[in-house]
């Protein structure tokens, strides 16, 4: 007899199995890192700024789907404490490039390894072979999800 499909009423659903498994990833990360001081809305702008160095306030809104206001204050609070550095655009003075300073690269550094042991550990009952698989299938389901939200846009 084969399995019987799963729906939205059952708990092995691969909508809640995603969204669990993005969930507690973070929880086990959050608590990983709290000694370091950062909330994840930090960590997550550390980690846009050390991807693309220069971005203003407007496009990190947007890599953070957030709105400018809310990028605004984080930004300002981040400054305050040391982590981002806004430099002038030579084209356009308007323009603010935000920039991780010296201690927030090193920051990154440390949180990075953590989130990478938290994803080992996640993926710890898999094989090499199945985490290669559920890297490459994960990425196919990544892409078309990209497609899918660039056609709405």
């Amino acid at each position: 007899m084969g399995q019987q499909p799963t729906g939205p009423e059952d708990d092995g659903y691969i909508g809640y199995v995603l969204s669990d498994v993005a969930r507690l990833i973070r929880t086990v990360f959050d608590r990983r890192v709290r000694d370091i001081g950062l909330t994840r809305a930090q960590w997550l702008v550390l980690t846009r700024l050390y991807r693309r160095p220069g971005a203003s306030q407007t496009e990190l809104a947007e890599m953070l789907e957030i709105d400018r206001a809310s990028a605004g204050r984080m930004i300002d609070r981040m400054e305050k404490n040391g982590w981002v550095e806004r430099r002038a655009d030579d084209a356009d003075r308007r323009v603010n490039r935000l920039h991780l300073t010296a201690e927030a690269r090193k920051v990154h550094t440390a949180i990075w390894a953590i989130a990478e042991s938290t994803v080992d550990d996640a993926l710890s009952p898999l094989s090499a072979s199945e985490r290669a698989q559920y890297t490459a299938l994960t990425a196919k389901v990544k892409g078309r999800l990209q497609n899918l939200a660039g056609a709405v846009a």
